[in-house]
């Protein structure tokens, strides 16, 4: 029997099926208040029910979606309680963990250049994507910027709390991209940000992440108004 090698399938199967529900639900294609069913996203994606009810378990944990009892799932509807809950959380934790990671950076240091290589990547493939519009990839490679940052750290608990914020904040930054479409100023911060971090300037780095992170702010009243289907108090 190979019990190992059929358990890391389920896993990898659960895994790819949260991140394409997940990716749904933060591009709004699958939409607040929407009625989703295992069996309907197993067919969709191809796998059985199992992976589907694994993924359901994670992104229960991170409140994107809502169990209702002999009705199936329902995807969380946004709250401006749980957006600013989760930008609290964000600045208090991801501040910290990136003034950590621009204290210990060493440019010399041979152990730093295959991250410094890959976060440069991504910085240059979000330069390529702004011209295409493409909202979903842009905000993909905003994840992979923050995580790839996040992960120098070696604190896989930290970043598995921090990655579970973000869901909620970028639904929120998914609405915002549509209305502004401000991609390059992000990229910018983006930017900012990682000379800040390479050239050791902690305090730096601080106030760039914080006015990142916080900037939504100021489109989040007019998003609720627009998008007032989306939100519950």
């Amino acid at each position: 029997m190979n019990l190992p090698n059929i358990s890391k399938k389920r896993n990898t199967l659960s895994d790819h099926a949260y991140q394409v529900i997940r990716g749904a639900i933060v591009t709004l294609q699958l939409e607040p208040g929407q009625l989703v069913f295992e069996s309907e996203l197993g067919n969709t994606l191809g796998v059985s029910r199992t992976p589907i009810r694994e993924a359901f378990r994670r992104l229960l944990t991170e409140e994107l979606i809502e169990i209702l009892p002999q009705r199936g799932a329902r995807i969380a509807y946004m709250s401006k309680k749980k957006i600013e809950e989760a930008r609290f959380v964000r600045v208090s934790l991801e501040v910290s963990v990136f003034k950590e990671v621009a204290r210990k950076w060493r440019a010399n240091d041979a152990s730093f250049e295959k991250p410094y290589q890959q976060i440069k990547g991504i910085l240059e493939e979000h330069r390529k994507i702004i011209d295409q519009h493409n909202f979903d990839m842009f905000l993909q490679l905003d994840e992979s910027f923050h995580s790839t940052i996040l992960e120098l750290t070696g604190n896989s608990t930290l970043v598995s709390i921090i990655n579970q914020m973000r869901g909620h904040l970028n639904r929120m930054r998914y609405l915002e991209l549509l209305e502004t479409k401000h991609m390059n100023q992000l990229v910018n911060e983006h930017e900012s940000i990682f000379e800040a971090i390479t050239a050791n300037n902690e305090e730096e780095t601080e106030r760039l992440l914080r006015e990142h992170i916080t900037s939504l702010e100021n489109f989040t009243p007019d998003l609720i108004n627009k998008y007032s289907q989306y939100f519950q108090s």
